[in-house]
């Protein structure tokens, strides 16, 4: 069985961007928040969880189909932010600025791989670059400092990216942490290419 999920990469230079915006946050937070590492950072549509070998190609045919129906989009990135609130962080996030269509293609590759048998999200999508995620015990001092370190950070601008493909990826755990490689990639707008 393979661990699955379909996502958005983020360019190299938008993660320099985050990385040299948040280094100040992440040095004041100490071990509270486990970082997730530069590699690692993306825009995740779907999590499908484990999956078959035998159903990537299935999942595959099914994504292509959806992407050839949407041109390639723009998404903007600033702001941090944290669920489920300032108060009590669990993740932390960078915020997207992203049109319509990006909600538009989530709901449909949600419903997509929901007729294949995955289940559907109870949750609303939120567009958002998780960045990391708060250690369980921590303590009250802990608590305290986190939360004032990141209601006192301001993140600017990051820049923009054009998103063209989306990516089934796989997820190995190592020692070293979750290793992504991408299963299949389908680029957004073939079908407005044929047109």
């Amino acid at each position: 069985m393979l661990r699955a999920f379909i996502a958005i990469e983020i360019p190299l230079e938008i993660k320099k961007a985050i990385a040299a915006q948040t280094a100040s946050l992440q040095k004041e937070t100490g071990h509270a928040v486990r970082w997730v590492t530069l590699d690692n950072i993306h825009l995740t549509l779907k999590f499908l969880g484990e999956i078959s070998p035998s159903s990537v190609e299935l999942l595959s045919q099914s994504l292509q189909l959806e992407c050839s129906q949407y041109a390639p989009f723009e998404i903007a990135v600033s702001s941090l932010g944290c669920f489920p609130s300032p108060r009590r962080p669990r993740v932390i996030w960078i915020g997207l600025h992203a049109p319509a269509e990006l909600t538009q293609l989530q709901h449909k590759i949600e419903t997509t791989v929901a007729r294949l048998g995955y289940d559907m999200q109870d949750k609303p999508f939120s567009p958002h670059l998780t960045i990391g995620r708060v250690r369980e015990q921590i303590s009250a001092d802990e608590s305290l400092h986190l939360r004032a370190a990141l209601e006192s950070k301001i993140i600017d601008d990051l820049g923009s990216f054009s998103v063209r493909a989306i990516h089934l990826f796989k997820s190995d755990l190592q020692s070293s942490g979750s290793v992504y490689t991408s299963l299949y990639s389908g680029d957004l707008g073939s079908y407005y290419a044929e047109i």
